[in-house]
């Protein structure tokens, strides 16, 4: 049984404050990509912000579920639907990692300044995608316990490597679990199936899904740290 009244929304993470650092971060990096379009007259990178929004759909979410408090752990449907489309969106927040793959394909302003565009817009989706896990990990944890939680965190980690695979290299998007759902699950199917024959793509899943890892233990532990402290 949920203990409804024992379940409180997390604080820490949907305070103004960090809604105001992601806001202006994010503002800097679009802000960076309108001197670039000004000062090369071109649209290169233009593709960034698209991909920061959808980013960006799955922390709107976890923080949707934050406001709503009680009610929709009380509605059990209602969270699994919820929860599934958060599923489906978070590989995109450390999807954009990969936008710096075009780091050397468009040569038309400084290197400098390329790398630092690129990277401000994958950094506030990494801050988006984990923030939104931390949310969901929570949620788990007060409903389910820490253990369940952290198979959960794991699982979505690796979801979120595999994702980024089938997103950068077989170009399948959020939208095709709806649109084109055979197309993806046949090649979905064809890595299980075959998997030495896949060796390269479970290589970079295996290595994504470490390195995430790392990044989003190290900071929730820096947040304990800190929290501890005071």
């Amino acid at each position: 049984m949920i203990n409804h009244k024992s379940f409180r929304p997390e604080k820490l993470t949907t305070s103004a404050t960090i809604h105001q650092w992601l806001l202006a971060s994010s503002c800097f990096g679009c802000f960076l990509l309108l001197c670039r379009m000004l000062a090369t007259q071109s649209l290169g990178y233009i593709f960034l912000p698209w991909n920061l929004f959808l980013a960006f759909v799955p922390y709107w979410i976890t923080g949707w579920i934050n406001r709503t408090n009680t009610d929709i752990t009380r509605n059990k449907i209602k969270l699994i639907l919820t929860l599934t489309a958060w599923l489906v969106f978070i590989p995109n927040s450390f999807y954009i990692i990969t936008d710096l793959f075009h780091f050397t394909h468009i040569r038309s302003a400084p290197k400098w300044f390329d790398l630092l565009l690129i990277f401000s817009f994958a950094w506030n989706g990494i801050l988006f995608g984990i923030i939104s896990l931390r949310r969901v990990e929570i949620i788990i944890t007060k409903l389910k316990g820490k253990n369940v939680s952290l198979i959960v965190v794991v699982a979505v980690l690796c979801l979120c490597a595999y994702g980024i695979y089938i997103g950068r290299y077989l170009r399948f998007n959020s939208w095709d679990v709806i649109v084109n759902p055979f197309s993806l699950f046949s090649e979905i199917a064809n890595m299980f199936i075959h998997p030495f024959q896949n060796l390269f793509p479970w290589g970079m899943i295996l290595c994504y899904a470490v390195f995430m890892a790392l990044i989003y233990f190290t900071i929730k532990k820096m947040g304990e740290l800190f929290t501890s402290s005071k």
